[in-house]
């Protein structure tokens, strides 16, 4: 049976998207970031100039009433937000990005001028966060749209993306739009992009690996390539797919009926300047009439990629210098509250870019605020553990002996624990960060990685918002493709078709 699929809104308070607490979660965010820019005032008086600023930013609308918000929120809240609301009334209207992100009215004109624009189209399927599609529209690829079946990832990716219509970001089993492509996507399509995850990889003598059912998610984004028919494709895997790739192109071209050139390459993060040990298997798919107009076949977009290589590899301490130093949360069950000690969901802190990483990743942006830097629960033994280690100590250090609670079975928790080192890239971020981030400490602070320091390792500007739950936004984080990766895809691809 097909998961239904759910639109988005180019507004973010929209209450036939969000659950009760998604909303109540925006507001907060919202009243936030008026607090800390400096517009919020004490009046929280209802007038006409603030009902007009509730229409501006969408939190009411012909379809959501005055009287459909109040009931969501206290007192406290509503109060919170009719202040917010007055101390926008005569703010500059060209307000800073950081409220932008808010404003429906904003929203719908940045969607509305991005679809009059003549940049090349893509498609990105499992598109997570936003990673891929990010290092794309950066390159001036023009998305005309994403899926994922998760929410949080959706609603980060949705924020983050003021130039994309809503409804081209939708939720839901990739199986009922690779089957009914035309109902969702009317436009050509020059690039499809997304990493489907495969659970199985057959071997000799075993099932293939499109028909196994494991892998149906890779099955349905075959599927894809072949309803579209895109000039260009990229799928990203993990290296495990390695050992099946031979048996990938010829799934492509067994099941598609457009020939594609198509070839594979091992990229490792840490080569193209960001702060991660982070190998992951692309695979290039060149349509064969692209290949004899731009004279470029798969291998050649691949070897340009190979080319963009830096010489010199950046360390972890690049991206988490010059965050505020934290302590871990002490309390249980309190990660989603926020105090001095462990930090702020948004927070004000923001020294610039002092180096060359931050300052390229962040492109060199004035946005005054910073989000997620905020540490998790640890209970005293680990803040114990943390502590007494030293960067490249793990779960075996002698430092810790005493006090390893996998002590007897350290063959097999060797890196249960782990101390950054902040000269050398970052291992790889993943998402089981969400469980714990043991396997992450700090090499200076006796806590695990924020939320913030993980997207800074995988490349992500710090304007970028990661919403849901504490927990989801590591999920998130983890399952990106870096950023600045995608974009020195993107530059060679862009290339490729507009040759």
């Amino acid at each position: 049976m097909t998961d239904s699929i759910t639109n988005f809104s180019n507004n973010v308070f929209d209450l036939n998207v969000l659950t009760v607490k998604e909303f109540v979660e925006m507001i907060d965010n919202f009243n936030k970031t008026v607090e800390l820019l400096g517009y919020a005032v004490g009046n929280s008086d209802l007038c006409e100039d603030t009902l007009n600023i509730l229409l501006e930013f969408g939190i009411i609308s012909k379809n959501q009433s005055l009287e459909d918000v109040e009931k969501k929120l206290d007192k406290i809240t509503l109060k919170n937000l009719f202040s917010s609301c007055n101390g926008l009334v005569h703010a500059d209207p060209n307000r800073e990005g950081a409220l932008l992100k808010y404003n429906a009215k904003y929203r719908s004109y940045k969607a509305e001028t991005e679809k009059k624009s003549d940049k090349p189209t893509l498609v990105d399927l499992f598109c997570g966060a936003g990673g891929l599609s990010l290092g794309f529209t950066q390159k001036g690829f023009r998305v005309v749209f994403a899926n994922d079946i998760e929410k949080s990832a959706l609603r980060t990716y949705s924020f983050n993306h003021p130039e994309i219509d809503g409804k081209y970001i939708t939720m839901g089993g990739i199986e009922d739009i690779a089957h009914n492509v035309k109902k969702y996507i009317s436009e050509s399509v020059d690039v499809l992009i997304g990493g489907p995850p495969c659970q199985g990889f057959s071997t000799a003598n075993r099932q293939r690996l499109i028909d196994d059912p494991r892998n149906v998610l890779y099955k349905y984004y075959v599927e894809s390539v072949k309803n579209l028919r895109p000039k260009l494709f990229v799928m990203e895997n993990v290296k495990g797919m390695k050992n099946v790739a031979n048996q990938v192109v010829e799934d492509f071209n067994t099941n598609v009926d457009v020939h594609y050139d198509i070839s594979y390459v091992m990229l490792n993060a840490r080569d193209y300047g960001i702060p991660q040990n982070r190998e992951r298997l692309i695979y290039i798919g060149v349509r064969d009439d692209i290949v004899k107009s731009s004279g470029y076949s798969a291998l050649n977009v691949i070897d340009a990629v190979l080319n963009e290589k830096c010489s010199v590899e950046r360390p972890l301490i690049d991206a988490i210098e010059n965050l505020r130093e934290l302590s871990a949360s002490r309390k249980k069950n309190s990660t989603e509250k926020d105090s001095k000690e462990s930090g702020f969901k948004i927070d004000d802190y923001n020294l610039g870019y002092p180096n060359s990483y931050l300052a390229e990743i962040n492109l060199n942006s004035s946005d005054r605020l910073t989000y997620n830097h905020k540490a998790r629960y640890n209970n005293d033994r680990d803040i114990e553990i943390y502590g007494r280690m030293l960067p490249g100590d793990n779960s075996d250090s002698e430092r810790i002996a005493d006090i390893m609670p996998y002590k007897s079975r350290s063959h097999m928790f060797k890196d249960k624990y782990f101390k950054l080192i902040p000269n050398r890239p970052c291992k790889t971020i993943t998402a089981h960060m969400k469980f714990d981030c043991n396997m992450y400490i700090h090499p200076f602070q006796a806590r695990g990685l924020t939320p913030r320091e993980a997207a800074r390792v995988q490349s992500y500007p710090d304007n970028y918002f990661f919403l849901g739950a504490y927990t989801k936004t590591y999920m998130q984080i983890g399952n990106s493709v870096p950023p600045l990766l995608s974009k020195k895809i993107a530059e060679i691809v862009l290339k490729c078709i507009e040759s």
